[in-house]
């Protein structure tokens, strides 16, 4: 048995997390812009200053690290659910095994499902740690092992703070689009329907509607940047992940885990470059190749005589 590091069986920030911040970085313009939209409509009700107004929705991101909080809003935000009770027996038992290797309390952190066709499991928040439906059924004990030991690196590794930011400050942005596109219907058919014979109010009509389209797109395009960029900082992150995994003694299950999914289809390379881009996780024949070198390099090593 690999010996356990203190990294390990502590939070840490690593180089994955540090660089899982630029994405954060690239939705700052638009979240300011569309704070600062909600601020303008709603200063009729209060006082706040802009900084303040915004301030205050920085630091109401904060109870989603709080793990009641990722029990009642993140989990139903992200279309997770409460296990069933076999699902709850075939997780928890997985998850103490996990949970033991790592010296951690199982009760630390919060074991969801999602409704999913598909072999699939990802960490949010402080303590979240979500698995498809599939998975739990198609997966042996073993292999959930694997699966639940590498999402516990995205949380021991910090990864996912920054990803939980990022999708807090997305709300007010996804929101002023939406109010955006809605507006641009409305203009688009108040254009075509009361303004037929007159050309100058029909030329209005579809500069603003130009302008809402315009404007709305941008606030889409910005989110678009910071999701390219999260996938290409994401893979990274998985392959620190598995390798977590192969150092706590959970290769194999990992590597096997991994095996399904490309027997089903899944986690292929994808074909074309546009697909790559927008891809968030290395092919799983790559991750497989990758996490059994590095058992065989374990292997290989001299063990040390007790």
């Amino acid at each position: 048995m690999p010996r356990v590091s203190r990294s390990a069986t502590t939070r840490t920030i690593d180089k994955v997390a540090i660089t899982a911040v630029i994405p954060v970085v690239a939705l700052l313009p638009a979240w300011a812009i569309a704070v600062g939209v909600f601020w303008w409509v709603t200063s009729l009700f209060h006082h706040l200053s802009y900084l303040m107004f915004a301030g205050a929705w920085l630091l109401l991101g904060i109870i989603l690290f709080w793990k009641p909080t990722q029990l009642l809003f993140l989990r139903r935000l992200l279309g997770a659910r409460k296990p069933t009770r076999q699902e709850r027996d075939d997780l928890q038992r997985a998850w103490l095994v996990v949970a033991q290797a790592h010296h951690l309390s199982p009760g630390k952190f919060v074991l969801a499902v999602i409704d999913a066709d598909d072999l699939n499991a990802f960490a949010c928040g402080g303590h979240l740690v979500v698995v498809s439906s599939f998975a739990i059924t198609e997966l042996t004990h073993d292999e959930l092992t694997g699966v639940l030991a590498h999402e516990l690196h995205h949380h021991m590794g910090s990864h996912t703070i920054a990803l939980t930011i990022g999708q807090w400050l997305s709300i007010p942005i996804i929101m002023l689009a939406h109010i955006g596109f809605f507006f641009q219907n409305v203009a688009q058919a108040a254009t075509e329907s009361m303004t037929p014979h007159s050309s100058l109010l029909n030329l209005l009509g579809r500069i603003s509607t130009g302008i809402i389209t315009i404007v709305s797109w941008l606030f889409v395009a910005d989110l678009r940047l910071a999701q390219l960029v999260g996938n290409y900082v994401g893979k990274g992150a998985e392959f620190v992940a598995d390798a977590h995994a192969v150092n706590m003694g959970f290769g194999r299950q990992l590597s096997s885990a991994l095996r399904k999914v490309i027997e089903q289809g899944g986690g292929e390379r994808p074909s074309n470059w546009r697909d790559r881009i927008v891809s968030s996780h290395p092919p799983a024949r790559t991750r497989v190749a990758r996490i059994d070198a590095q058992i065989r390099q374990q292997s290989s090593r001299p063990h040390r005589q007790l």
